[in-house]
């Protein structure tokens, strides 16, 4: 009995501080807080909560959520809609102004391009441009492209320092089909190692671009430089788009590399044949405790420059037996292309953007069904962008894939339509990629992603019923409707689904704090042989070489 007493006693104890620290967390529901959230429907994916509380803002961090009634300088009524964590969009070639009223009406508070990224040696300064200049979160990665467009092709028309740069950078080839010799592999390296260094999110490497010219020997060493900073590599991996066999095979490059060398990894929209293997190969990992992760986007058709590699005759119809009438069409004029006219564009534009229809519609379905999965749109840049601002209208922007605009509205509605969890989207499009990023050490993602008091205060606010995504591939930058608020870092930067003026720049940088120690070590080869070489020894145990 005085056994049973003393564990009565101390869980009454442990209730007790618990129920003190929660106190000290949650905020005063007296004071007036900056914005307040009433009467919606509350859903934190890390903790599946789901219910209807009402939510305190502070200094840019949510205060306190409670059912007690609670007042603020600003109030939104959420009656009837989702109070979401904001929406994580971790692959995003476009952080122009001009794109930035679209990728708020969608609901979208970060927005990351984590599978090209900005060039090493300049992404200090990719990052001191959007200094108080955006309404939206942004970050990037370094970009393994880029760095081999400069050592190999000596390209250093820097304009944009991130994947816009790729409409100039990617009309020679050697970056993409020149095999670096020991010294220039070194140089890539230590380019990428520079970009590390001031704080890149990782490395993106779009492999599949480069399949002539990378080497299972540099991807191996991109990851394991990404690996010696705890970072990730993002992967549009060697085999994609391809058959199932070349896409599995290209991400079980990428996860072998992972497993040796214990780096995290995403493979970057595998939403392409062999989808469901790759799937269970991250989930598998996971399991035993990888940090690897995939995100798709929910579009049948994809979106490329003209002259990628994989649209060349040898892989596109010989290997893959499409035919270019039915699966690449223009952006811009709508129109199918043919053999000969794509050779004739090549000549005048080979980086002009077309659309890439390479899986069935019912496809999708099956992508938003997989747990653990995230949302990245792989939005593209206007063409032409010149003259445009972030006061264009909408109506007056040109064409692109509806991607670009309409991914995370699409992702909602559809997965609705066809029964899949409503918690389990809110994950896709926040969580999902806020967690596996946190959990590498990237502190604003571990404050991100979650409905939770404490923090950050990027908040997407939706209709089930009536978020809708409106762009098509005719019409690719018309908005997303039925996410009339979100807000970024505590402040408001939609009301009443009217994107506020461009005067209102919450956005803060993702990224990794910048440090002087570079952690490469360069390729050598007697090095190597040193490390995994026995070397023979004679009778008298004197080491023979």
């Amino acid at each position: 009995m005085g056994k049973s007493l003393l564990i009565l006693l101390i869980n009454v104890l442990l209730f007790t501080s618990c129920n003190e620290e929660t106190s000290k967390r949650g905020a005063d529901s007296n004071q007036e807080f900056d914005v307040v959230i009433l009467n919606g429907r509350v859903m934190d994916p890390e903790t599946n909560f789901d219910g209807i509380r009402n939510v305190g803002v502070n200094d840019g961090k949510i205060a306190l959520i409670t059912e007690e009634s609670i007042s603020g300088k600003e109030t939104i009524d959420a009656t009837g809609h989702v109070v979401a964590p904001g929406f994580i969009d971790g692959h995003q070639h476009c952080m122009e102004p001009y794109m930035y009223r679209l990728m708020l009406r969608d609901g979208r508070t970060t927005i990351l391009d984590l599978e090209v990224g900005a060039y090493g040696p300049k992404l200090d300064e990719w990052y001191k441009r959007r200094e108080g200049k955006a309404p939206l979160n942004y970050g990037v990665a370094v970009a393994h492209e880029l760095v081999r467009a400069a050592v190999l092709d000596s390209f250093n028309e820097w304009e944009y320092f991130y994947t816009m740069d790729a409409l100039k950078s990617r009309v020679k080839d050697g970056w993409s089909k020149t095999r670096p010799n020991l010294e220039q592999g070194n140089e890539i390296l230590a380019q990428m190692d520079a970009g590390l260094r001031q704080g890149g999110i990782g490395i993106g490497s779009t492999v599949g671009y480069m399949r002539e010219g990378v080497s299972t020997r540099e991807i191996y060493e991109l990851q394991k430089l990404a690996g010696a900073y705890g970072r990730q590599i993002g992967m549009h991996f060697r085999g994609t788009p391809g058959n199932d066999v070349a896409e599995v095979n290209g991400i079980q490059e990428m996860l072998a590399n992972a497993a040796a060398l214990g780096a995290p990894a995403i493979a970057i929209h595998f939403n392409n044949p062999g989808y469901n293997l790759v799937h269970e190969l991250l989930v598998k990992m996971r399991e035993r405790g990888f940090n690897v992760w995939g995100e798709i986007y929910p579009y049948a058709a994809g979106s490329t420059a003209l002259n990628a590699v994989f649209l060349e005759p040898d892989v596109w119809v010989k290997s893959l037996g499409n035919k270019y009438e039915e699966t690449v069409k223009d952006v811009t004029t709508g129109e199918w292309y043919t053999q000969k006219s794509r050779e004739e564009m090549l000549k005048r534009e080979p980086t002009r953007a077309v659309l890439v229809y390479k899986m069935p519609e019912e496809a999708v379905i099956e992508w938003l069904k997989m747990p653990g999965v995230a949302i990245g749109s792989d939005g593209m840049p206007l063409i032409p962008f010149t003259g445009l601002t972030r006061n264009t209208p909408y109506e007056d922007l040109p064409n692109v894939h509806p991607r670009s605009s309409g991914a995370f509205a699409k992702t909602l509605r559809l997965g609705q339509d066809n029964n899949i969890p409503l918690m389990q989207l809110v994950s896709m499009t926040s969580y999902n990629y806020a967690k596996p990023l946190g959990d590498m050490g990237l502190k604003a993602m571990q404050v991100r992603g979650r409905m939770q008091e404490g923090m950050v205060a990027d908040i997407t606010i939706f209709s089930p019923e009536n978020v809708k995504d409106n762009a098509t591939y005719a019409k690719g930058t018309t908005p997303s409707t039925g996410i009339p608020y979100v807000l970024v870092n505590g402040v408001i930067v939609v009301k009443d689904s009217k994107v506020m003026p461009d005067t209102v720049n919450p956005g803060q940088p993702i990224r990794f704090e910048p440090v002087e120690e570079s952690k490469l070590v360069p390729l050598d080869i007697e090095s190597w042989e040193n490390e995994f070489y026995a070397v023979p020894d004679d009778f008298g145990g004197v080491g023979l070489k």
